[in-house]
């Protein structure tokens, strides 16, 4: 399978997410819709006061909690869960034999099934199974991103065997076990009373080649998947597991497939686990999409998050499989087939309803993730604020630079010019020795002056000639210089040396206080300085 770049958002883009993959994605792209639209975006650490009555799982690094303000309000954000989503529908989502008795009680359809605690035996299981019939499903009773998740199992022996390895490997004592329903399965995503994306995950996947081994073709698939924001950081990954399923084929690692033979590698659908995302958006029929927004309007407390579900292959009837309050969604920015939903500016539209007018997608700024954080990363503070997005159109232009233009000093003078004109953009180093500028602002005659400064350095730098742009990429917020690795070293060393002196200063000074204060002098003086505070104290 393909990825089809050409669908993907254009706000959106590789570029613009760059530092925000894995669990970082989801924050960002719902972050900076709302910091697009004039909202005070500030970033926040897990201890912070504003969010100890918010559920909030596995935040083990800064750039998962955010907050979102407009004049009148503020609103936070787990990932993609704001505050308006309760406590108590997030510890619902998280348990799936509570989802399932919530949603039986609503007369939602979902698989027929039972939870079985840890005191309870594979025996217990295999008898309640010899009732149900097969196939079956097993999966914990508290799991996410596929874990511990086997379907389609055909018999008694095999499912003794899936629980052993459940149960006793993988460590989920508390399972679920249900009928296998065979069908697409799919993830909406549902916001108030509209679903605003859609896509089917296809279980992990290689065409063959005649030419490469399947190890082979994992390889190429995964550079691929390296490309999308969304799968760089979920790759196939070669195991125990996917040995075993195609051996069930008659495949091994190293079996050449013929030409445009598919192999599944895996029946688990989940994009963490090298699963694909299709874009199903405009296929799905309207009783789908029903079904899904009750599926999220009964459960207390829920109004936006994700619903998995299976059409049956023979009936057409929707089976709930699962809710999930927190959802990623990468799989629907970036499908590998189709075209991206703008699920970012959905979330946003129902908590800052008012600021729908400011959604324009030609001001096509960004901001640097990691800079932002690098604050709660060092722990030198507990929030940081955003600098404000340009509420007006960008005018950019790229000027490209010849000439002996290489001084790190004369690079740091350009950047002096773009704050003075209130600019933003960057400079990069050419392959061929020339420089280029990229310089954006909402007025496009500071944009144009700004063209002068490159010429006034004539002490650090030797200008022989600039060609200049019009810049419709987008543009990152303050002035970067991207300087080589070398350079960077550089600086880096100088540094260092610059924070040695001052140290070595501070200890002098510290050295002569003591000295001092030791000094005759001071102790006469000390009744005088006595007074003097006194006097101070009772002004």
């Amino acid at each position: 399978m393909e990825e089809n770049h050409a669908e993907w958002l254009s706000h959106l883009s590789n570029e613009i997410v760059a530092d925000a993959h894995g669990n970082l994605l989801d924050a960002y792209v719902v972050a900076l819709e709302g910091w697009r639209r004039g909202l005070t975006l500030r970033w926040h650490v897990k201890d912070s006061e504003k969010f100890k009555d918010m559920i909030t799982w596995y935040v083990d690094r800064p750039g998962q909690l955010f907050s979102l303000s407009s004049k009148e309000k503020t609103h936070y954000f787990f990932r993609t869960r704001g505050d308006k989503v309760s406590n108590e529908a997030v510890l619902i989502g998280k348990d799936k034999e509570r989802t399932k008795q919530v949603l039986e009680s609503q007369d939602v359809s979902v698989p027929q099934g039972k939870q079985f605690k840890e005191h309870e035996t594979n025996e217990d299981i295999l008898e309640y199974m010899s009732e149900l019939g097969y196939p079956a499903v097993i999966k914990p009773t508290d799991g996410s991103f596929g874990r511990g998740v086997i379907a389609n199992i055909s018999s008694a022996g095999e499912l003794e065997y899936s629980l052993d390895y459940v149960r006793n490997e993988l460590g989920f004592k508390d399972i679920i076990v249900e009928e296998y329903v065979p069908g697409k399965e799919y993830r909406l995503y549902v916001v108030g009373d509209k679903v605003v994306g859609a896509m089917n995950r296809i279980p992990p996947n290689i065409v063959g080649d005649g030419i490469n081994s399947i190890k082979s073709l994992i390889e190429l698939k995964n550079e691929e998947r390296s490309l999308n924001p969304r799968l760089v950081s979920c790759p196939i990954v070669i195991n125990e597991e996917v040995e075993n399923f195609i051996g069930r084929y008659g495949f091994t690692l190293d079996t050449v497939l013929e030409t445009d033979k598919e192999l599944f590698l895996s029946d688990k659908t989940n994009i963490s686990l090298g699963g694909d995302p299709i874009d199903v958006f405009d296929h799905i029929s309207e009783n789908v999409k029903e079904e899904a927004v009750k599926a999220v309007q009964f459960i207390p407390g829920l109004y936006h998050g994700a619903v998995d579900l299976i059409v049956h292959e023979n009936t057409n009837k929707v089976y709930i499989i699962e809710i999930n309050p927190t959802a990623q969604l990468g799989g629907l920015l970036y499908p590998i087939q189709g075209k991206s939903r703008d699920i970012p500016k959905a979330i946003i539209d129902y908590y800052f309803p008012e600021t729908k007018a400011n959604d324009n997608e030609e001001i096509n700024a960004y901001f640097d993730l990691h800079d932002v954080l690098e604050p709660l990363q060092s722990r030198d503070a507990t929030t940081t604020t955003v600098t404000p997005c340009p509420q007006e159109k960008l005018t950019a232009k790229k000027y490209v630079v010849s000439g002996d233009v290489h001084d790190i000093g004369y690079h740091r003078g350009l950047r002096k010019h773009a704050f003075e004109r209130y600019l933003h953009g960057s400079i990069t180093k050419l392959e061929d020795g020339d420089i280029e500028i990229v310089v954006a602002g909402t007025d496009p005659e500071m944009v144009d002056d700004f063209k002068e400064g490159i010429w006034e350095d004539v002490e650090r730098a030797q200008v022989i000639e600039v060609r200049e742009a019009p810049y419709h990429e987008p543009v990152k917020v303050g002035f970067e210089i991207k300087v080589d690795l070398k350079t960077q070293v550089e600086e880096l060393k100088m540094l260092r040396k610059e924070l040695e002196h001052t140290e070595i200063a501070m200890k002098k000074s510290e050295i002569k206080r003591r000295k001092f204060q030791k000094s005759l002098s001071w102790k006469i003086t000390s009744p005088i300085r006595l007074v003097g505070a006194i006097k101070k104290k009772m002004q």
